[in-house]
């Protein structure tokens, strides 16, 4: 039974500190779609997910009028499009993106994910088809995110694809380069990638996934900066105590909004995603959470301990609050969508290497980072490499999210609103990984690999 103070307390988390539910996201199989005839295909795939999804809108919008929970956005995922498609008798895999926009668009979501393919020890036909169609499928398309997953602790880092997807992220930067690159936004290179993730540009079905299910994506920077604001110079075991217990009734909320939209859209409930996802708004920082434990600018020195506290805290207390936590859970530091972020880039406290090494201990990797125009694909693949290599070795979901904006150099500053936000362009190193990128092959899987 709520008492009259937890239900205040979470009315003020909900009005003063940017608590929301950041997607309602349902994910679809659409192995059923295969068909050897490429048009076909993509007519069952936009008939399955307008079936399926009809409703999804319209119940997140009701559950948010009746609750008083604010719910960002409403999205979709799907069966990644490589496996789908590889049935189909067709060069041209575009035909599909453009499936799942109008889909998207008919449904009324404000994402759908899947435009993807899994290859993180080889790339089939179907696969490279895919990969190749992204820079265009994603110009042409406004709803569709796409992602591709180049390495896992298993099967160790596909280097061939780590080097196709630096020229990949370089022509989608070009393709649109109108919208400074804004396609990149979309895009998103991952190691040991996740299938009950909720959250974009990510998010796909996995196959070992159900028909459909609805995962939930929960969001609280804001809370946990005002909850750690009360125990303000007391030890690391107090923050991380009042951490765990602001993340405890976070989660606690996710469960019922997910609970709710399972009933009502008849569909299995998957997990809650409990994951500090900031936004541009003042309040709403995970860097501010960093600087509220005693640092003066996240990003200098001790930063990576304060945001691996956050992230065990975060985690620890979401597990004690749901028996169905899942997805990626912890504390993202995505540098454009996060208003403290960007304050410690343009000061230039915060760096790529640093960040680099935050993502050792955080949920992602190197998300929403603008960097010259110029960079070469062999300097994104580098990037891509380095952040595979931390996701290998240490068991962890890692991922890039680069955007080389065409005709900007460090100092310049994009605009891409909504959730999206503003990020300055960052250097990236001189010197040369082309030699080594050329290389191509696989990097062995380390030895913890072998845990059967």
């Amino acid at each position: 039974m709520l008492t009259q103070k937890e239900i205040l307390s979470t009315i003020e988390m909900i009005d003063r500190q940017h608590l929301d539910i950041r997607t309602i996201t349902m994910g679809i199989s659409l192995l059923s779609c295969c068909d050897s005839d490429a048009k076909a295909a993509c007519e069952k795939v936009y008939d399955k997910i307008t079936r399926c999804a009809e409703n999804l809108v319209r119940v997140g919008e009701d559950i948010e009028q009746e609750f008083g929970i604010p719910i960002v956005n409403k999205r979709i995922s799907v069966t990644p499009i490589a496996l789908v498609a590889a049935a189909s008798e067709t060069e041209d895999y575009v035909p599909f993106a453009l499936a799942l926009d109008r889909a998207a668009q008919t449904c009324g979501v404000n994402f759908i994910g899947g435009y993807s393919a899994l290859v993180q020890k080889g790339m089939t036909e179907a696969d490279k088809k895919l990969i190749r169609s992204i820079p265009e499928a994603l110009g042409r398309t406004e709803l569709v995110c796409s992602s591709v997953n180049v390495g896992s602790t298993r099967a160790g880092i596909n280097m061939d694809a780590v080097a196709l997807m630096g020229r990949i992220v370089k022509e989608t930067a070009a393709r649109t380069q109108e919208r400074d690159g804004l396609g990149c936004a979309k895009l998103v290179v991952f190691c040991n990638a996740v299938e009950d993730n909720p959250f974009m540009a990510g998010a796909f079905h996995g196959v070992g996934e159900a028909e459909k299910v609805i995962n939930v994506g929960v969001s609280g920077p804001g809370v946990v900066h005002h909850a750690l604001q009360s125990v303000k110079n007391a030890p690391f075991d107090v923050v991380a105590e009042t951490v765990k217990k602001t993340a405890f009734r976070v989660t606690r909320m996710g469960q019922l909004v997910a609970r709710e939209a399972s009933e009502r859209l008849d569909t299995p409930f998957g997990i809650v995603d409990l994951s500090l996802a900031p936004t541009p708004a003042v309040g709403d920082s995970v860097a501010r959470i960093l600087e509220e434990m005693g640092l003066e600018v996240c990003g200098t020195h001790g930063t990576t301990a304060a945001l691996a506290l956050l992230n065990d805290a975060v985690k620890k207390g979401g597990v004690m609050a749901s028996s169905s936590v899942g997805g990626l859970s912890g504390a993202f530091i995505p540098v454009s969508e996060d208003e403290g972020m960007i304050a410690a880039a343009q000061s230039g406290t915060l760096t790529i290497d640093k960040l680099e090494a935050m993502t050792c201990v955080c949920s992602v990797g190197l998300d929403m980072i603008a960097v010259p125009g110029d960079t070469p694909a062999e300097t994104v693949a580098a990037i891509i490499a380095d952040e595979a290599a931390i996701g290998m070795v240490n068991n962890k979901t890692t991922a890039v999210r680069i955007l080389p904006v065409p005709g900007k150099q460090v100092g310049d500053s994009i605009e891409m609103g909504g959730l999206l936000g503003s990020a300055p362009v960052m250097p990236v190193h001189p010197e040369s990984s082309a030699a080594f990128i050329a290389r191509g092959g696989r990097i062995p899987a380390p030895l913890h690999s072998l845990r059967n």
